[in-house]
């Protein structure tokens, strides 16, 4: 007997249908979906006991999404069938601590971007790798609307600087922007420190996806002696709607990179990136098809047939072996993924290992 997805998601408070089954639900399903993020810094007493309230509530309404709860509040993206956004709306306003939440909403939406409910709970909502007493989230920069952050970024003096990862803003970003070369949050948050130390008295914007990283940034940064520190509130999905909605050409070029199944949406329809494996002009994320290794990685059309959707000829050989063979090359390789896993979107080991001479276009990239 098969147990209906949403009896499962209530009685497990979790999810553990198959993951194929359940992206043949959502291709299956005959309603739409609206994909939304948001998220609020808030004190939250007992972490497992709200994160398994919200299971139970958001189950119910069929909602799909990637959520994260920590005792500093909750960071979520999310997929709510239009027929209960309303109902979800109003729900969110009633649970403590999170009325009048800002929402965001996807600037380019499928209706595909989650296929399960996933809520865990984390030490914190933005890992950061500081200590609770090295920022005061009392104290952040000044939030600016879009078009207060779209005037001072023309602005000469103004150093404006993107507080996401390089897989981010490798595929777009704001005009004139610092964009740090790091592979994670933590990483970013201390070279913007320590490469603009001799800049405090400067006025800074930073800016990030939805808003989220640049609370804990502009806080950091006024810790650590910073003057002049303002934030681009809503980040780069507000900025794109409002922008849009004014008229005004975007200063921010080429495509929003998202943690979902669409892994980006384009802003202004420019390609700004390259394919990781010929060089040619593309900005499609993907993870490599073996799934021992899950390399991220931009791949092109004409790449991704050639290579089966994989990031290198020895990987392509990989998935076609036989199960019991793959699994004895997972135990075999297992530290060489675990660095693909954390080096995302670098050079493709088929670039490191054949030297094919695209390794400069996508420097020069």
């Amino acid at each position: 007997m098969v147990i209906p997805v949403k009896y499962h998601f209530i009685r497990m408070l979790e999810n553990r249908v198959n993951k194929e089954i359940l992206k043949q639900h959502l291709v299956n399903e005959t309603f739409s979906r609206k994909t939304l993020s948001f998220y609020r810094y808030v004190n939250i007493e007992n972490p497992v006991e709200f994160r398994n309230s919200l299971f139970g509530k958001w189950a119910e309404l069929n909602c799909f999404g990637r959520i994260y709860v920590a005792r500093e509040g909750i960071n979520a993206q999310m997929s709510v069938p239009e027929h209960n956004l309303e109902a979800f709306l109003q729900q969110l306003d009633s649970i403590p601590g999170l009325p009048g939440m800002p929402i965001k909403y996807a600037l380019v939406d499928d209706g595909k971007s989650f296929y399960k409910l996933t809520i865990k709970v984390r030490p914190k909502i933005v890992a950061d790798g500081l200590d609770h007493d090295s920022y005061d989230l009392s104290k952040v920069g000044n939030h600016l609307s879009a078009i207060e952050f779209h005037e001072l970024a023309e602005k000469p003096e103004t150093l404006v600087i993107d507080m996401r990862n390089h897989y981010e803003s490798e595929i777009g970003r704001f005009e004139n922007a610092v964009c740090p070369d790091a592979d994670t949050f933590k990483d970013a948050i201390q070279m913007v420190v320590r490469d603009f130390e001799s800049e405090k008295d400067r006025k800074i914007l930073l800016y990030c996806t939805g808003g989220i990283r640049c609370e804990k940034a502009s806080s950091f940064l006024l810790h650590n002696g910073f003057k002049d520190v303002s934030q681009l509130y809503g980040g780069i999905i507000e900025y794109a709607q409002q922008i849009k909605q004014l008229g005004l050409p975007s200063k921010f070029i080429g495509k929003n990179f998202v943690f979902d199944e669409r892994l980006g949406e384009t802003v202004d329809g420019q390609v700004i990136s390259h394919c990781h494996q010929c060089g040619k002009h593309a900005d499609t994320h993907i993870n490599c098809a073996n799934d021992d290794c899950h390399l991220l990685f931009i791949q092109c059309a004409e790449c991704a047939a050639k290579y089966d959707k994989c990031c290198s000829d020895e990987c392509k050989e990989i998935i076609r072996l036989p199960l019991e063979t793959r699994i004895e090359l997972r135990v075999k390789n297992h530290n060489k993924y675990l660095g693909s896993k954390i080096y995302k979107s670098r050079l493709s080991p088929f670039l490191l290992d054949n030297k094919s001479g695209t390794e400069e276009a996508v420097f020069n990239g």
